[in-house]
């Protein structure tokens, strides 16, 4: 696939960003459907296994940090918002998912309007979801300003 899954990751030593992985993600997808119409699936479900580590890394560094807040600090409050951001990055990233499904339709199935429209919905409802977390991040913001 080229360039795109030339980058080990490495979960355990470097601390990338979820938007970091995504954008990763987003050009490995792109570098395997470049592969079409004989798609090179063996190196790009590499990719999605590490980047699988990567956020699953990243998500026990969350739940310890939403634990800390519970337990340490007495901030369920602030425990509730990561839980919400938590699950709203799963969905997130569940319509991504179907969101490269649909782009790899769109390439092999130029006929069918459906496709299109699809990705279209699916782009849509991501947008909506990073809608949601802003305001989370918003509320997490004005809870936490409490702290100090």
């Amino acid at each position: 696939m080229g360039n795109a899954t030339a980058i080990a990751l490495n979960p355990e030593s470097t601390p990338f960003t979820p938007k970091w992985l995504l954008q990763f993600a987003f050009r490995g997808h792109q570098a395997y459907l470049n592969t079409g119409p004989h798609y090179d699936f063996i190196q790009y479900r590499q990719l999605v296994h590490e980047i699988t580590l990567a956020f699953n890394s990243i998500s026990k560094e969350i739940i310890q940090m939403k634990d800390r807040f519970h337990e340490v600090y007495g901030r369920p409050d602030l425990s509730y918002h990561i839980e919400k951001i938590q699950e709203k990055e799963k969905e997130k990233l569940e319509l991504t998912a179907r969101l490269q499904i649909a782009k790899q339709n769109v390439l092999d199935h130029p006929g069918v309007e459906a496709h299109p429209q699809e990705v279209q919905e699916l782009k849509h409802k991501i947008i909506k979801i990073m809608d949601a977390i802003s305001e989370i991040l918003q509320d997490f913001k004005y809870d936490s300003e409490e702290m100090e």
